[in-house]
């Protein structure tokens, strides 16, 4: 028997919660002496066919030698690997060391044999193909660079797991076993299949808590209010198209309904599967409420209940139990202190939520982390009258709270080919894994709008955030350059959400406005050039215009080849030609349908009634009188009654809802049910159907105030202009005069002198110049006498330098000489200087031969643990820091990142002839971001490196100085095997 004090050391960073194809988890971890009853237990539920295509043999039970073999390991030559769900194994693969004759081995041998056996009832759920990902990582760390496997042909199951892998991999067949052999280094088709999986398997697992077939609200109070009740009432008021159920263990025995709903004391007693768990019960109740649905075998949960990390120290852990024990049974969790769920499709209904009433069904995604901005936007959404009026619907709502589980990341994933979402919307207070969001976000907004408002101040106190030394405004240049459409406000967001939803997007900057107010043409006009847009005069069609003058100028504008979007608008006309709201807005509405290339905006000034008018036609039908059916399961449907009453959604001064006091064509249309009728009370027999508009209506936004609706088009813009670049986004050119090896070579022999170090010059100078950046010498000069010695080795003309860092990069401080022409010039100046600044040891002064002259730059290049390798560049000076005038591209940068960095810093006119100086030679300066580039993509260790003063002349640049640390690199999650966060 194996003492403890005999047995390797636990690796426990090997312990990792996955989510499988079905979009349930597991959870990996290491075989241990342990395990012995969980193994033979395993065994014995795995069929007579599984085990002979592990051991090619008939093979009924484990021996007792077996079983000691495949629990004893070093986790170094011997490894074995077990995916668990509910504690108990459902999967395993290990791994044994072989040399050359493929015996048992030790190190240096890189070889190993892999075998993996799966329970046939967790077969086709891809738990091979996540333990294979976890099993190479933990080989490549111990040195193992290649797997070899046999397999019977029949096993087409393992081989598949194997081939699909996407690893370099050689195939060969004799004596009736099929042997592989497999590089295990990622490759680019590893990596993409590995990520494609990822996708399609935290899709799943957030579509199983947004569809689900069934729900079981635990918490309902037995007495009319509280959460828990709340929260039934919404869900069944939303017409829920699954089964619903009531759960308090403190129901009585004899109670069978509540509300029309099957009420039960635990989930255990309900008949049936339960696919999403509400839980509504204080946070200390909440571990029984998630053991009884685990052992229910319930998909996932929305917790709502509060007293976790928004808490304190305390409701950390509490928080982290808790997401333990749901992984435990397979289970993913949004929450806790969440808000709550919503999904408007037809199919589905559901409105497991703190919201009152479910939103319109529209094309927009909407992810908040916090419930109070959950409900400004669900509301502003709901809402048409007095604000931005058009595409006023969401697909679905996730309200994250804490975000413990399911975080946006998730739920971008679900999106992304959700064929029900649009446009996403985000409202986010902490990035947990900026490396994974901006890659995601980059193939998101690849083919639909990413809007999101991120938080400028820190976590919340419930958020566990990675820690990240980039300041907000980096982040932010980083996620647009990811595609991210990226604003301030909330109001902003809506803005432009609105405007994505059906708009076409715009194919340059390009903007005719045109309108019956002067006055208020100006203010768009003006508006559009502070945005960056370029708007043509602004025509005015003087406040007699008809509806038909409207039509008559919009359909001339959108015919235009030089405009690219137009921007109506209209205040209340004078005079009886004046066109009505709705007249006006059919006319519009007819002149964009004919143009459906070219976004079309509206600006009203107090005419409510033209917004509701665009809007009352394109926005699904509202609700009816009455409330929705009760959902399956329910037994009495009187018992609908407490649902929502005549009282229209939006308030009672929306067009489109029954009692408005507005009149017109459109709102009478508007209220009418399919078929023509008018709208009747419906009775709970059959819910309002949610008409959407015709695919090829014009849905055309209006805005209050014209800079909200140019802000909206200005992101459109810049957005569209970012899918067009995305379809070719560069390439990262290969230089022939690099040596990558020999500047690994120098790299692992600086580290063998400590953990991290700034390299000296020379140092500093040898690495760069491995990848073709050349720092100009410079030389120090302690003494007058060593300036000189130094100069005439240099040659004249010279610069002399004092580099203590107070005054180092400080050219206005007075700690710089140019030109100094000869040595009696080079005297005086260090007799200057140290009469300023003091003794030479405190200036540490360096003579250095003269660049030409040019415009000074700084280029930066840093690897962050959160966001990973940046590299930064702007003009060096005090103006361009109190500016914060650095712009950043995400490394590795092709060339048309370099291109696009060196012109997105708003000095950048400076480089390009600005005010008749002569234009510098910018090719050379992009060449030296690639070069950088490479150097940091390459060599992770390469931790910051510091370039500045970069002088660009007309023809070429000069590197002056040059600061280089090296560290062992962050960890990189990104590349190695799926895994959940843990927070």
């Amino acid at each position: 028997m194996q003492s403890a004090s005999d047995r390797p050391e636990y690796p426990a960073h090997w312990e990792a919660d996955v989510v499988l194809r079905d979009g349930g988890t597991a959870r990996i971890r290491p075989i241990t002496v342990d395990d012995a009853e969980r193994l033979v237990s395993f065994y014995e539920q795995v069929s007579d066919e599984s085990k002979y295509y592990r051991f090619f043999a008939p093979y009924p039970r484990l021996s007792a030698k077996d079983v000691h073999r495949f629990t004893h390991h070093d986790f170094v030559d011997r490894v074995g690997l077990a995916a668990t769900v509910g504690g108990e194994f459902i999967a395993t693969v290990r791994y044994d060391r072989i040399g050359a004759d493929g015996m048992a081995a030790s190190a240096p041998a890189d070889e190993a044999e892999v075998a993996f056996l799966v329970q046939d009832a967790h077969q086709g759920r891809g738990v091979a193909s996540a333990l294979l990902e976890h099993i190479a990582a933990v080989a490549r760390e111990r040195g193992i660079r290649r797997f070899a496997a046999e397999v019977l042909p029949a096993n087409t199951k393992m081989i598949k797991v194997f081939t699909d892998a996407g690893y370099t991999q050689k195939r060969s067949f004799e004596d009736g076993v099929v042997r592989l052999e497999f590089d295990l280094e990622p490759t680019e088709r590893s990596l993409a299949v590995q990520r494609a999986r990822e996708q399609r398997a935290e899709a799943r697992s957030v579509r199983r808590l947004l569809a689900p077939g069934s729900v079981a609200v635990i918490g309902t109070g037995r007495t009319p209010g509280g959460v828990g009740r709340g929260l039934l009432r919404n869900i069944r008021t939303s017409g829920f198209t699954g089964h619903l159920h009531a759960v308090n263990k403190a129901f009585p025995d004899d109670l069978r309904e509540l509300d029309g709903v099957p009420a039960h004391r635990s989930v255990r007693d309900i008949d049936g599967p339960v696919d999403l768990a509400v839980v509504a019960v204080p946070a200390e109740h909440v571990p029984e409420a998630v053991a009884e649905c685990g052992a229910h075998g319930v998909q996932g949960l929305v917790v709502v209940s509060a007293g976790y990390a928004e808490s304190g120290p305390e409701g950390r852990e509490r928080q982290r139990a808790l997401v333990r024990q749901a992984r435990a049974y397979g289970m993913r969790i949004i929450g806790p202190n969440s808000f709550g769920v919503i999904n408007t499709s037809p199919e589905v209904l559901l409105n497991a939520s703190l919201a009152p009433e479910l939103p319109r069904a529209g094309r927009i995604g909407l992810f908040t982390q916090s419930g109070a901005i959950g409900t400004a936007l669900l509301s502003r959404l709901h809402r048409r009258g007095g604000g931005v009026t058009g595409v006023t619907g969401v697909s679905t709502f996730v309200s994250a709270g804490n975000r413990s589980d399911v975080s946006g990341n998730d739920v971008l994933q679900y999106w992304y080919d959700d064929p029900d979402t649009d446009v996403v919307l985000m409202y986010l207070e902490s990035i947990g894994n900026p490396r994974k969001f901006t890659r995601l976000s980059r193939r998101t907004a690849a083919a639909k709008p990413l809007v999101v408002v991120q938080s400028a101040g820190s976590a919340p106190q419930g958020h566990a955030v990675r820690a990240t030394r980039l300041p907000h405004t980096t982040v932010s240049a980083l996620l647009r350059q990811a595609g991210v459409i990226r604003v301030d406000t909330i109001t902003e967001l809506v803005d432009t959400g609105l405007l994505l939803a059906r708009q076409p997007l715009p194919r340059g900057p390009k903007v005719a406005i045109l309108g019956n107010s002067e006055s208020l043409g100006v203010l768009t006009y003006d508006a559009c050039l502070s945005a960056g847009l370029r708007p043509q005069p602004p025509r005015d069609l003087t406040t007699q215009a008809s509806a038909d003058d409207f039509h008559a100028a919009l359909s001339r504008a959108l015919a235009d080849d030089t405009c690219d979007a137009v921007v109506v608008t209209a205040i209340p006309a004078i005079g009886e030609s004046s066109p009505g709201d709705a007249e006006l807005a059919g006319a519009l509405r007819s002149a964009a349908a004919a143009v459906p290339t070219k976004p079309v905006l509206v600006v009203h000034v107090e005419l409510g009634g033209l917004a509701e008018a665009l809007s009352a036609a394109t926005s699904t039908a509202p609700r009816a009188t009455g409330s929705a059916p009760p959902a399956r399961g329910t037994t009495r449907a009187s018992d609908a009654t407490t649902g929502p009453t005549a009282e229209p959604a939006d308030g009672p001064t929306t067009a489109a809802t029954p009692g408005s006091t507005t009149s017109g064509p459109m709102a009478a249309a508007a209220a009418q049910p399919p078929g023509g009728t008018a709208a009747q009370p419906r009775t709970a027999a059959a819910p309002a159907p949610q008409t959407p508009a015709p695919e090829d209506s014009r849905l055309i936004p209006a805005y209050p105030a014209a800079e909200r609706a140019v802000r909206a088009l200005a992101e459109a813009v810049r957005y569209g202009q970012w899918r067009r670049d995305a379809a070719d986004p560069g390439r990262v050119p290969e230089y022939e005069d690099i040596d990558e090896k020999g500047a690994a070579r120098r790299i692992d022999g600086l580290l063998a002198r400590g953990q991290g170090l700034t390299l000296g010059a020379d140092d500093a100078g040898e690495l760069l110049g491995r990848y073709g950046i050349r720092v100009r010498r410079a030389l120090p000069a302690p003494t007058p006498d060593d300036a000189a010695r130094a100069a005439r080795d240099l040659g004249y003309p010279v610069a002399l330098k004092a580099t203590a860092p107070h005054l180092r990069h400080r050219a206005d401080l007075g700690g710089v000489r140019l030109d100094l022409a000869d040595e009696e010039q080079l005297r005086r100046a260090y007799a200057e200087l140290t009469d300023l600044f003091g003794k030479p040891e405190e200036l540490r002064p360096v003579v250095q031969g003269m660049a030409p002259r040019g415009v000074d730059t700084v280029v930066r290049a840093v690897i962050d643990p959160a966001a990973g390798a940046v590299l930064s560049f702007g003009l060096a000076g005090a103006a361009s820091q109190l500016l914060d005038d650095m712009a950043h591209r995400l490394v590795p940068v092709t060339d048309r990142d370099a291109t696009s960095l060196v012109r997105s810093i708003r000095t950048a006119p400076l480089l390009f002839g600005w005010r008749g100086s002569t234009p510098v030679d910018t090719p050379a300066l992009e060449e030296l971001l690639l070069r950088l580039s490479r150097l940091v993509d390459d060599h992770p260790e390469v931790v910051a490196v510091t370039l500045e003063p970069v002088v660009v002349a007309p023809h070429g640049l000069s590197v002056l100085d040059a600061s280089v640390r090296l560290a062992p690199p962050p960890a990189r999650d990104d590349l190695g095997p799926r895994t959940l966060p843990v927070y």
